[in-house]
């Protein structure tokens, strides 16, 4: 499964970096193109920071620190090889999503984001922040519900002093 979470991720920043490929050759800097109309919107932008532009022009924390995550991920994935499918499959998402958006920060400095959500006020993304919290929410749904370890820890020290 350890090779599925890779591919996945691969996918994942071959996916992103098509996208972004094609919005810069196809959608004007700040070009705004109707999608489903009063739902979601293509906005060409650029983003120097993190989500809604925090830490803009900190281009080298943005850079070091996803690449101290993706490789968090990829060792915590080796050495999970054998385990839950829901968990690899989760940190895959992550490292394609991280690694995507880290391509754009060490070449360009700035992120291509293109999806604005026309319903409600939400700052534009793009497909790798997508994979992100996808992965997220479901690595911690993972940690929650399925990591046997994480149960042991949170029982209380009178029930483990039974056992």
């Amino acid at each position: 499964m350890f090779i599925a979470a890779l591919v996945i991720a691969a996918a994942s920043v071959g996916i992103d970096q098509l996208i972004k490929w094609y919005i810069n050759a196809n959608v004007g800097l700040n070009e705004v193109r109707k999608f489903i109309p009063s739902i979601i919107s293509i906005t060409h932008i650029r983003n120097k920071g993190a989500a809604w532009s925090i830490m803009s022009g900190k281009t080298w924390f943005l850079i070091a620190l996803p690449c101290i995550v993706v490789a968090a991920a990829v060792w915590y994935m080796y050495k999970n090889r054998h385990g839950s499918k829901l968990c690899l499959l989760s940190l895959g998402l992550i490292l394609g999503g991280g690694i995507g958006n880290l391509i754009d920060r060490i070449r360009m400095h700035e992120v291509i984001d293109y999806i604005k959500c026309d319903l409600f006020s939400f700052p534009i993304f793009n497909f790798a922040d997508i994979c992100v919290v996808v992965g997220a929410v479901m690595f911690c749904i993972y940690m929650f519900f399925f990591d046997e370890n994480a149960k042991k820890e949170s029982e209380p020290k009178e029930k483990k002093d039974a056992e």
